[in-house]
């Protein structure tokens, strides 16, 4: 994920941004403590919406409480741990090895490429642990490298190979909610994907790197991409209002119905659009 998938904080209640601290913290914690401090420089808040979206559907136990880190210091703060937010947590750390080695082999930074040798240690235990989800990442990486460098003319196609990705990652375990769950993760794997196209379409022009929508012919067009992003959010949101949530409801719209908005509105503002 790109780092989209996050809350409006000034829209929150103090009570929600306390929670959505809580688990951003928790996530955090649990991947110190499980690969160690240079594996949270992939951290962002992206695993955090899963790890809510997944408590609230399954309303696990919790444990909880707070410390200050390495990172705050001065002032403890609140975390919560369960095993939804160490799914999250693992899940951010392989996803992230797959990113940084996708960035080493595209563009050769070394920077890159030191955090993917850092993080490949701790892939067999997530391979082990979670087979499945760790098979799409590598497949889908893998085929969503294959399409850039072929230059695909179909954003649906490269889209469609970050949204299967993502599908299998929404999905904790094979059950009754495996089907929603995997839907909405394609949907909002394909939003983000194209959201991420948009934001970069100047950058990857300039550098001659590849971009669906340079990939199709399109010259910048805002308005015809948000056209895109609604509908495929439209899936995702669908998918999501099916599933029974009360737990943390309010927070988790706020983020799929104004959060993940926030940055691409900021930037078309910057561009003198309404």
């Amino acid at each position: 994920m790109f780092g989209y998938v996050s809350a409006n904080w000034k829209e929150l209640t103090k009570e929600q941004q306390q929670r959505y601290q809580s688990v951003y913290c928790g996530i955090c914690r649990g991947i110190r403590g499980s690969f160690g401090s240079a594996a949270r420089l992939g951290l962002s808040y992206d695993m955090a919406f899963l790890a809510l979206l997944l408590m609230s559907l399954y309303e696990p136990e919790e444990d909880g409480g707070k410390r200050s880190c390495m990172l705050h210091p001065a002032k403890p703060r609140p975390w919560v741990d369960n095993r939804f937010v160490r799914y999250a947590a693992d899940m951010n750390v392989a996803l992230a090895y797959y990113n940084f080695l996708d960035d080493w082999q595209d563009d050769r930074k070394h920077a890159a490429k030191w955090m993917a040798d850092a993080l490949k240690k701790s892939l067999p235990r997530i391979r082990e642990q979670y087979p499945r989800q760790c098979q799409a990442l590598e497949t889908c990486m893998g085929k969503l490298s294959e399409l850039e460098k072929a230059g695909c003319p179909n954003p649906d196609e490269t889209a469609g190979a970050f949204g299967a990705l993502m599908g299998e990652l929404f999905v904790f375990q094979e059950d009754l909610w495996a089907p929603t769950l995997r839907q909405m993760g394609d949907a909002l794997g394909r939003f983000i994907y194209l959201l991420d196209a948009a934001m970069d379409y100047d950058k990857d022009k300039r550098k001659g790197k590849y971009n669906p929508y340079l990939a199709m012919g399109m010259e910048k067009d805002p308005v015809r991409w948000e056209e895109y992003l609604v509908l495929t959010m439209g899936r995702a949101t669908g998918a999501f209002e099916r599933l029974p949530l009360v737990q943390d409801k309010a927070l988790l719209d706020n983020i799929l119905y104004s959060g993940i908005w926030v940055s691409y509105r900021a930037s078309r503002k910057g561009e003198g659009k309404p």
